[in-house]
């Protein structure tokens, strides 16, 4: 008899709370495994697709399990595929669920239920003194980063994995203290760059700790042409912009010095708790995402550097999702060399405080992420 299992259900557009009812168990195929969550946080993108409706992840069809951050033990492992060779049942293991992307579009890969498929090449042993509360922390916002940082097409550092002498260069993270910041700190680190980050100035020392050498003030508008100058003689490797203002900011450094004319984009001004609820309303939203979307164009253009909107799930085709998950991250946790950042905050244990904690991630957190354990 398969396990029991439950899941907490956006069951129709605009869905709200969340339903937690019984979910189907589904077995492994032989790339995947199967995870009893023991934590799991929450990410804007799950409140984004529950508020903005059919305006989001047009592909998912109700009733549908979101979530994409999970840690816990793995108690089914696919038969004839490369899963067989990474784990076994018992292992402890942290992992990007990837149910809301059109690749999969599949509930059973969704994270806000008892048990999750996984992706063999998306999970990663932990060790024992790593917390399931705090080791859910990483997936969206590791992936993210790795996305933006490692695949080619994007600002395309050299891997964290490789044997080539540490490249010369410095990395922009504007925005150092989110979830995808801390993370894209410590990658970027850990390939040999040098990395300069933005914060509030309470979060200064916070993204130090995670790497970077220097930490600058993202509301003060002179911080652009403070970073210039500090990167005077210097070569920049590139950028990777998470908040409001950031894409904009990063255009201005990386035009300005020498080096990779590249900013990975990692968020966009359109906030799903804010949309209108009539049509004509949600039209006005998106005329104005338009317009900003063609003027941050052109002033890329104009400039001379390349942007693109990145998805935490573009590592799901490509090499670069096990080489941080497989090769990079099981080794650098177990020697305590990543930080598992930033810290969870625990709303509650069960899947019923899995709509609390979408609600407190949409009123905000700084240098936490939301987490429930089960």
């Amino acid at each position: 008899m398969p396990p029991e299992n439950r899941a907490a259900y956006l069951v129709s557009t605009r869905a709200k709370p969340l339903v937690v009812k019984p979910a189907p168990y589904t077995p492994p195929g032989p790339d995947e495994i199967v995870v009893k969550n023991g934590a799991i946080a929450v990410n804007p993108v799950d409140y984004g697709k529950q508020l903005g409706g059919d305006h989001m992840f047009t592909w998912i069809k109700y009733p549908f399990v979101l979530g994409s951050d999970v840690a816990g033990e793995v108690v089914e492992v696919g038969v004839g595929g490369k899963a067989a060779q990474l784990f076994k049942p018992g292992d402890r293991v942290v992992g990007h669920a990837v149910g809301m992307d059109k690749r999969s579009a599949k509930a059973s890969e969704g994270a806000f239920q008892l048990y999750s498929v996984l992706r063999s090449h998306l999970a990663s042993k932990i060790p024992d003194d790593l917390s399931d509360e705090k080791a859910c922390v990483l997936p969206m916002g590791i992936s993210t980063a790795a996305s933006a940082l490692f695949i080619e097409d994007n600002v395309g550092l050299q891997h964290p994995t490789s044997s080539s002498p540490p490249p010369d260069g410095v990395v922009i993270v504007w925005g150092g203290s989110t979830s995808v910041g801390s993370n894209a700190i410590q990658l970027a680190k850990a390939a040999g760059y040098e990395v300069f980050a933005t914060a509030s100035p309470k979060n200064f020392q916070y993204v130090k700790d995670l790497g970077a050498s220097q930490a600058y003030d993202y509301r003060d508008p002179q911080t652009p042409s403070t970073i210039i100058a500090q990167l005077k003689g210097r070569m920049c490797a590139g950028a990777i912009a998470i908040g409001n203002g950031s894409l904009e900011a990063c255009i201005d450094i990386v035009a300005a010095v020498p080096g990779r004319k590249f900013v990975a984009q990692a968020s966009v001004p359109l906030d799903a708790a804010k949309l209108p609820s009539s049509v004509l309303g949600v039209a006005g939203v998106m005329l104005g995402y338009v317009k900003w979307n063609v003027a941050v164009a052109m002033r890329a253009r104009f400039k001379g550097v390349g942007t693109k909107f990145i998805w935490g799930t573009d590592l799901m085709s490509n090499e670069v999702g096990a080489m941080i998950y497989n090769d990079f991250l099981p080794k650098a946790l177990a020697r305590g060399e990543y930080k598992a950042k930033p810290d969870p905050q625990v709303v509650g244990k069960g899947l019923e405080h899995v709509q609390d904690a979408l609600d407190t991630n949409m009123r905000g957190v700084s240098a936490a992420k939301v987490v429930v354990t089960l």
